[in-house]
């Protein structure tokens, strides 16, 4: 359990640091360096989904000994306990939209409140409802207009604050709307829910979904490349449904952050059973255990002061000073959680957000 622990941990810390390397890109800039770039792009769409997937987990690991028990009380203990931390989530997030728009907790919040309605379900269910949320994504877009709100030069939504625009970025076209990206937490859910001290089945999940990942990558390249027919306005076009971009979400990025996902989750449990006292597995553990502060911490504080400094320039920094900037910044989160864990259990926000919901 506690080996478990630490590679959930580990990848937690991992996907927040990818976050990181994201969101600067978008808050700061992105010209120049095509390396940079590149590097860049690794993450995109896939942190954020690992992230949210890892939260599935979590729900998983809080209500797996209630449900395999069938401790009705211990379980409505724990449903109560979740909703009140999707509520203080999704308030958090929503207090700093105005500085940062591409904000994830806000969503993170729904997903979880529609989660915890199903940690007692079958896994069997909860798979089959996270793959149909990502199939009827694509039928969302035949009804209605994903650009609607946007202007995709500056990232702004024009109308968030409206009723009519607020609900439908939550939904359907913000950064990581509720359909189909709930979708993530149910898999993480589902996967929680396996026998994840079971190194024979964590092997297969690694081979299996490294395996999906490769071959959704190869359908999205050979259908760019072959209905595009060398027309390169077509072939943009095309990469908008058939590429890995996270936005709009259709089902070869779902699929494809899904797979990816659950191979840094699979590769991070493996290598910290195997290396439980390396200082490095140890040192990225700590840092997971803070995720949701630096999360916090890399808009109001990592934007902050590069905003605070110049906020005319924000938007159009170089690549090079956006990944630097992110790297730097990351590491500073990695020396903060190792000091700070060496005094208290729980970092400042994941404190607050214990008392708050006991």
């Amino acid at each position: 359990m506690t080996n478990r622990i630490i590679g959930i941990d580990v990848a937690r810390a991992l996907a927040i640091m990818g976050m990181i390397i994201v969101n600067f890109k978008i808050a700061f800039g992105d010209k120049g360096n095509e390396v940079y770039k590149l590097f860049a792009s690794i993450f995109e769409g896939k942190a954020a989904a690992t992230f949210v997937v890892l939260a599935g987990v979590g729900i998983a690991f809080m209500s797996n000994n209630a449900v395999k028990n069938n401790d009705k009380i211990k379980l409505k203990n724990t449903q109560i306990r979740i909703a009140k931390r999707a509520i203080f989530l999704f308030v958090i997030g929503l207090l700093y939209t105005p500085i940062w728009i591409a904000d994830i907790l806000h969503f993170y919040g729904i997903y979880m409140l529609i989660t915890l309605l199903l940690i007692s379900s079958s896994r069997k269910l909860i798979f089959n409802l996270g793959l149909l949320l990502i199939l009827v994504y694509p039928l969302l877009m035949l009804l209605w207009n994903y650009d609607t709100g946007w202007n995709f030069e500056t990232f702004v939504y024009s109308d968030f604050w409206s009723v009519s625009g607020f609900f439908r970025n939550l939904f359907y076209n913000g950064f990581h709307p509720v359909i189909p990206w709930t979708a993530f937490m149910l898999l993480g859910l589902w996967f929680g829910k396996q026998d994840l001290s079971n190194k024979r089945f964590i092997k297969k999940s690694l081979l299996v979904s490294i395996s999906v990942f490769i071959i959704m990558l190869l359908i999205s390249k050979v259908l760019i490349i072959v209905l595009s027919e060398g027309n390169q306005t077509t072939l943009l076009e095309l990469k908008q449904v058939l590429g890995t971009s996270p936005m709009p979400p259709l089902p070869i990025y779902m699929i494809s952050g899904s797979s990816i996902a659950i191979f840094i989750i699979s590769m991070s449990i493996l290598i910290a059973k195997e290396y439980e006292t390396n200082f490095i597995i140890i040192t990225l553990a700590k840092t997971g255990q803070l995720a949701l502060t630096f999360y916090v911490a890399h808009v109001i504080i990592g934007m902050g002061i590069v905003e605070f400094i110049n906020p005319e320039k924000m938007g159009k920094y170089s690549i090079e000073f956006s990944i630097i900037y992110a790297l730097v910044f990351s590491a500073f989160c990695v020396l903060f959680a190792v000091i700070w864990t060496k005094y208290k259990k729980l970092g400042p926000l994941e404190w607050v957000m214990r008392k708050i919901a006991k």
